[in-house]
């Protein structure tokens, strides 16, 4: 085996490299908090800077951007049977479809809502369906993501949403935090 000679200036160049690609490597949750319930049963991510607000008979959880406090973030939580499946209720469109009749938009409430996408994605042994609304509220235009997924007898719904002319800005950071809606045990 030949002699290897210690190069101080490359492993200087090693160490800076090494350094430097993990600072690069949060690049995907940069700008994102964690949030676990106390359960322990499942976690996601929100905006770094948002806080979290308590509304009686609301949703289980709302975050909302203390500076475009209409960008919000929110989980509601509800009981079904426990032998339910998320596919027994439907087609991602189909489940979309439901929430925007009977939760988002009922007859009568006057908002108009138009479902852009909606696809089924596979998870940490979950079925989720992620779906895309654009909203009219009040003629305000927003723009909204959301996750549905049921685990255990219950149904999840996990939305985030801000007005149209910031959903550009903000629609990847968005998609991720749907994305990191997960269950721990």
């Amino acid at each position: 085996m030949k002699n290897i000679k210690f190069n101080p200036f490359k492993y200087l160049l090693l160490v800076f490299l090494c350094l430097t690609l993990s600072a690069c490597s949060g690049g995907l949750n940069a700008g994102l908090e964690a949030y676990q319930s106390p359960d322990g049963r499942y976690a996601f991510l929100y905006p770094t800077g948002w806080t979290r607000v308590k509304v009686d008979g609301g949703p289980e959880i709302i975050y909302h951007d203390l500076i475009n406090s209409n960008e919000t973030l929110s989980l509601v939580i509800s009981d079904v049977n426990k032998e339910v499946q998320l596919e027994q209720l439907g087609s991602p469109s189909e489940v979309g479809q439901t929430l925007i009749d009977k939760v988002i938009a009922p007859e009568g409430s006057g908002r108009e809502v138009k479902l852009i996408n909606a696809n089924k994605r596979e998870a940490s042994n979950h079925i989720f369906y992620d779906l895309e609304y654009e909203l009219n509220l009040n003629e305000q235009a927003r723009h909204e993501l959301a996750t549905v997924v049921i685990d255990r007898g219950t149904l999840y719904t996990f939305a985030v949403g801000t007005n149209e002319e910031r959903w550009n800005k903000v629609d990847g950071m968005f998609s991720n935090v749907i994305e990191s809606f997960n269950f721990l045990i």
